[in-house]
């Protein structure tokens, strides 16, 4: 069992960037956001535990373990405020990380993040965990993607590569089932949520067949949200160059301004 999870870094700059990826996915999906953000950050993506290079790590269980895991990994490497994307379940991730050590994230971009509603289509999850092979992973992509977008074929080839690893498919099988038991998701109690103070930035395809967009409502007041029209849920795939430029902008932004204690004297 290894310690840490794997990460691929790359890029370089005074900003540290992490990239979370979805339930089923890998650190390769990444590849057209993370080469347009490695040119002003250092940039590193993970491949979440139970996944790829981090098929047998600490973190396996759930989003907790796995927040835990990389906030470890992080503190490991020395680094200091960290910005985090994260795609679906590695939304939940990040927020989850965030909520565990907010003084370690200067920022949190939320791609249709996981946890923010109960709701999810527990069939196509456990059908995306079972794919097998180039027409089963590609066909997946497809049904979770918005009408008129084509799963790319570098991120079918990688999830292709990442399935062949002895273990992985029952691994994803299982975790498929554990998240989506009696078809619903675990959330993350929006009053939780309340207490970010980094700007956070949440993005959804107005198309969405696997989260429901309207899970995107009522969020906290600082919280930003952009719909994304005609996307569905697999927004790193289906618009790469909107999405780097969403995280390159909330990178930019500062935190609420808390207000200070009763009786502190003003300054």
């Amino acid at each position: 069992m290894l310690p840490f999870p794997y990460a691929a870094v790359g890029g370089a700059g005074p900003k540290t960037i992490v990239l979370l990826h979805g339930f089923g996915a890998c650190s390769e999906i990444w590849r057209d956001v993370a080469t347009s953000l490695a040119a002003e950050a250092r940039v590193l993506a993970y491949d979440l535990p139970g996944h790829g290079q981090s098929l047998e790590c600490e973190g396996m269980g759930g989003a907790k373990p796995a927040a835990r895991a990389i906030l470890a990994d992080l503190a490991a490497r020395q680094l200091g405020k960290v910005h985090l994307v994260g795609h679906s379940m590695g939304g939940a991730i990040a927020t989850l990380m965030a909520l565990a050590d907010p003084g370690r994230v200067a920022s949190l971009t939320l791609l249709a993040p996981g946890g923010f509603g109960p709701e999810v289509n527990a069939a196509l999850l456990r059908r995306y965990a079972a794919a097998a092979g180039r027409k089963q992973v590609r066909a997946s992509l497809a049904a979770m993607s918005g009408p008129r977008s084509a799963p790319p074929d570098h991120v079918v080839d990688a999830l292709c590569r990442m399935r062949t690893r002895p273990g992985q498919l029952q691994t994803l099988i299982d975790m498929a089932a554990a998240m989506t038991r009696d078809d619903r998701q675990g959330v993350i109690p929006r009053a939780q949520m309340d207490t970010l103070d980094m700007p956070v930035m949440v993005v959804w395809g107005a198309e969405d067949p696997l989260l429901p967009v309207e899970q995107a409502e009522a969020l906290p007041s600082h919280f930003r949200l952009h719909h994304v029209l005609d996307a569905g849920h697999m927004l790193v795939e289906e618009a790469p160059d909107l999405i780097a430029e969403i995280v390159r902008r909330n990178t930019r932004r500062h935190g609420r301004r808390l207000r200070p204690p009763l009786g502190a004297a003003a300054s």
